[in-house]
């Protein structure tokens, strides 16, 4: 029993070592292809973005898109990679080297533009290499499942530098579990991943936040929100849930994704938030730089162009795609309502609730959703509150939803 518990104590240092270099890893890479894509030194992609010329914009996002559909190609026709649950079930070995190539690739199309979350490939490469750095170790079956969805999830914890975040998200939605054991290995592993990746991915927010006398209206406006967040998550879930509708392993992948693409840099002619995660959407949301014709149109295109890449065969992340469409959702009205009534009402802050009313519904965890929109915009700790309740109105309000729409056919047939 001594034994069988050093090496787990050992297996969760590493895991929470591998996880951060893997988060460190593709962050470098990322930002690397990404100004590789738009030819600029500095900056964030969103500055890359609206200094690059329009030639740049619509052929970049189009190359890295059949690049990274060549690749897949190439890996689906010899080889099936099953899905990150399924090894978690213990359902399929981990293939090491294909899911380490898979995520390259994801890192490839990302970083060239495309509209997918970039949080796949750390999610990947951490459970990858925690794999193999645990292999020699004496550890039961379920404590390797424990320990792989805890490698996952601070694989996402590293590239957000969101510790809490990516421990909640391992233990509730990777393994569906409250037990001391898989939380508390949670918690260490995304704390060391976020603290190993943090010179890398570490990003500051100095942003103007309001008083927290403001607290009372804006707990108000979230919980007004949570229609309108529950109508964005459902129906972002519903676009991206009809995807794919290629054949994987198929020649067209190439082409499919690359048109794609292409779609994407036209777009950012006029829209230079839309190429990427959604991280530009964010930082435009929290900085008040969007206007009423842009958040409409981000709100319509961005799902839009998530799921046509999902559609063609790429592979990526949905958690900032979703994020940035709740948040714009919630800019849109913010807007409307500074505009039209007369308000001054922080954009910010209430755009972030309904994005984590939208997260709430995409994800199914409004404790994630809440911890992971705080931990990325760095507001006050009192904005939690704020974002919790906009998280659990929005996810309470699809749950009744849910409930009547599963006790509807029983009522009929009574009839």
């Amino acid at each position: 029993m001594h034994r069988r518990a050093v090496h787990f104590g050992c297996a969760v240092v590493v895991i929470g070592l591998l996880a951060g270099i893997a988060g460190a890893a593709t962050t470098l890479l990322l930002h690397g292809i990404e100004h590789l894509t738009y030819h600029y030194s500095f900056g964030s992609l969103l500055d890359g973005v609206e200094g690059s010329n329009r030639v740049r914009r619509a052929v970049g996002p189009m190359l890295g898109g059949a690049l990274a559909g060549v690749g897949w190609w190439a890996m689906r026709r010899r080889y099936k990679q099953p899905s990150l649950s399924a090894t978690l079930a213990g359902e399929q070995p981990v293939p090491r080297l294909l899911m380490s190539a898979d995520a390259g690739l994801q890192v490839l199309l990302v970083g060239s533009g495309a509209s997918l979350g970039r949080e796949g490939a750390p999610r990947q490469l951490a459970a990858a290499w925690g794999d193999f750095g645990v292999s020699r170790l004496a550890l039961t079956d379920a404590d390797r499942t424990i320990l792989l969805g805890c490698a996952a999830g601070a694989g996402l914890g590293a590239v957000y530098s969101v510790p809490l975040g990516g421990a909640v998200f391992a233990a509730r939605i990777l393994l569906g579990t409250w037990h001391p054991r898989a939380l508390g290995t949670a918690l260490i592993t995304s704390s060391i991943a976020v603290a190993v990746a943090a010179p890398v991915t570490h990003l500051e927010h100095p942003l103007s936040w309001p008083e927290a006398d403001l607290s009372y209206l804006l707990a108000f406006l979230a919980l007004a929100l949570a229609p309108l967040a529950v109508a964005v998550g459902l129906a972002f879930d519903r676009v991206m849930n009809a995807a794919p509708t290629l054949k994987v392993d198929s020649w067209l992948v190439i082409p499919g994704i690359a048109a794609a693409g292409l779609l994407t840099g036209i777009c950012s002619i006029w829209l230079p938030e839309l190429p990427g995660n959604g991280r530009s959407i964010l930082d435009v949301s929290m900085n008040s730089e969007l206007t009423l014709t842009s958040a409409a149109l981000i709100l319509i295109l961005k799902p839009l162009l998530t799921t046509l890449f999902l559609r063609a065969g790429a592979v990526g992340g949905l958690l900032t795609p979703a994020l940035a469409t709740g948040a714009a959702a919630g800019a849109l009205v913010t807007l409307a309502l500074n505009q039209w009534a007369g308000t001054q009402l922080h954009v910010a802050a209430v755009s972030l609730s309904c994005a984590a009313g939208v997260l709430a519904i995409t994800q199914r965890s409004p404790l994630f959703a809440a911890l992971f929109v705080w931990e990325l915009a760095r507001p006050p700790i009192w904005l939690l509150v704020v974002f919790a309740i906009g998280a659990y109105s929005s996810y309470g309000i699809a749950v009744l939803r849910r409930r009547r729409v599963a006790n509807r056919p029983s009522t009929t047939a009574e009839a």
